[in-house]
């Protein structure tokens, strides 16, 4: 793959790219095609086929009835690492309709849906302003709407975030609360409101929670029949019957929350719940460090 790359522009190296991934997805790639990708010449599209075949020449063949390139029965990628996941988080964004099918580089796309969830009404303007204060690592008044029962209405309180967060669901900012004195999340829809920025209240290095990380260990459920727990270790990628999970103390309720592993879940019905964390008793020790009630 580096031979093949060698003394390359980027720009070229990734039309080359585009046709090996349209060669090994779809099968075959015509001049139109990059033409239409990239707004390309008629003679520099020849040019980068011409070029792919002298660079790869048992990848593609000319059929001539469809009057483009097909993939060889002795195709090996030279400039693309074939990824199932990067593949199918294109086919993803353009069910959700985060980007165009043009933008994806796949033409067929196949019928999809997604189990979508609510998207969250966060502002720009904030996210912006909270982008701006992590780059500088300073601080920021923000106008927050939380669920405490002490503060059942929005305040305006100083934070000094140094890193988002993702659940799954939901966007957060993980940052130093002024107000509280620690390091807290944020979730991004509840910030109504930004105001001043200052100086930060603490530099991201003295956030232990999210600065370190724990190994939460993970296996088949132990009710799973021998094939059952041989398909959920080629599902969830563990090697001999066991997988290590390193997560961020901070991230830690997330991750087990997502996966259904918050408790004991030995006890939850094999059928439904079909992994387990092996290394209970340390995780709980961990989750309960990390703040949140194990």
């Amino acid at each position: 793959m580096a031979e093949a790359r060698a003394a390359l522009k980027w720009g070229v190296e990734r039309r080359l790219e585009f046709i090996e991934f349209r060669l090994f997805w779809e099968g075959g790639v015509n001049r139109s095609d990059i033409i239409d990708m990239f707004d390309v010449s008629v003679p520099q599209a020849s040019k980068d086929l011409t070029l792919y075949q002298e660079r790869a020449p048992q990848n593609a063949i000319y059929d001539k009835s469809a009057k483009r390139y097909v993939a060889s029965e002795h195709f090996e990628p030279h400039f693309l690492k074939p990824d199932p996941h990067g593949y199918l988080a294109r086919l993803r964004s353009v069910a959700e309709g985060l980007i165009d099918l043009s933008e994806s580089w796949i033409t067929q796309i196949p019928e999809t849906d997604i189990a979508l969830t609510p998207r969250r009404d966060i502002d720009a303007t904030v996210l912006k302003a909270l982008l701006g204060v992590v780059r500088e690592a300073r601080s920021i008044d923000i106008h927050y709407q939380s669920m405490s029962r002490t503060r059942p209405d929005p305040v305006w309180r100083r934070i000094s975030p140094h890193a988002f967060g993702y659940d799954g669901f939901r966007w957060h900012a993980r940052a130093y609360c002024h107000l509280d004195h620690v390091f807290k999340d944020f979730l991004l829809p509840r910030i109504l409101g930004v105001g001043a920025v200052g100086e930060s209240g603490a530099p991201r290095q003295q956030d232990e929670l999210w600065q370190n990380r724990f190994d939460v260990v993970i296996g088949p459920h132990p009710d799973l029949t021998a094939s059952q727990k041989a398909v959920v270790a080629k599902d969830y990628g563990l090697e001999r019957g066991r997988g290590v999970l390193t997560v961020r103390y901070a991230m830690m309720f997330y991750v087990l929350k997502r996966l259904g592993l918050l408790g004991d879940a030995a006890k939850d019905d094999a059928r439904r719940q079909h992994i387990v964390v092996v290394n209970r008793a340390e995780t709980e020790a961990a989750l309960k460090k990390s703040g949140f009630p194990a």
